[in-house]
């Protein structure tokens, strides 16, 4: 209590609470630590890196002015100057071939994207004009099938007419026939008939 009213008279924050220490043993368990070290305070801001910057070679001179020449009995000092010269060629070198090396990937990678763009408009053409030439096929199919039920339906129609007429006329038929069979049978009693008075003549005779 004492050194609260200590820290309060003398216009101090509070001590904050010691943390436990905790090493991490696994990439994921340090990631958790970091998260919750920021999620503490959540209202301070997180400092984000910004990108770092590509290397450039530095510029060459406008005028040079110490120009070594291959002359004889230079001094000591002077291989020290040609080999930072020599060493910042190379620098440079390697700087404009890596340059070299990314622009001729990033040419490859545009020239097959375009390649594949293209491959694919084909492949979708001619599955489009697959899709065309089912779809064709089941319109001809389907003009066909109404076609034949049409026909079907026609001959059903004459086939049932001449099958009504072939009825018609099997239903006259017997008519006639039975009217045969009566003028016969009238006749076969004619004739019994006139044999009856005939043998009734020769009787009496």
């Amino acid at each position: 209590m004492a050194e609260e009213k200590k820290d309060v008279r003398s216009g101090k924050a509070p001590r904050k609470e010691s943390q436990p220490l905790i090493i991490a043993k696994t990439p994921a368990e340090e990631q958790r630590l970091k998260l919750e070290r920021l999620m503490r305070n959540p209202d301070k801001p997180a400092p984000i890196p910004e990108r770092p910057k590509d290397w450039n070679p530095r510029a060459p001179p406008e005028f040079v002015r110490d120009v070594m020449g291959s002359s004889a009995g230079a001094g000591s000092g002077e291989f020290h100057v040609y080999r930072h010269l020599r060493r910042r060629e190379y620098q440079r070198q390697d700087f404009l071939e890596r340059i070299s090396d990314k622009q001729k990937l990033d040419e490859d990678y545009i020239a097959k994207v375009k390649e594949n763009q293209e491959a694919a408009v084909e492949r979708t053409a001619k599955r489009r004009k697959k899709r065309e030439k089912l779809k064709q096929k089941k319109l001809m199919a389907k003009q066909a099938k109404m076609e034949s039920q049409k026909e079907g339906s026609e001959e059903s129609s004459s086939s049932s007419a001449s099958e009504a007429e072939e009825r018609d006329d099997d239903a006259e038929v017997p008519s006639f026939i039975m009217g045969k069979r009566s003028a016969l049978a009238s006749f076969m009693v004619d004739v019994k008939l006139l044999r009856l008075m005939w043998s009734d003549v020769q009787l009496l005779t």
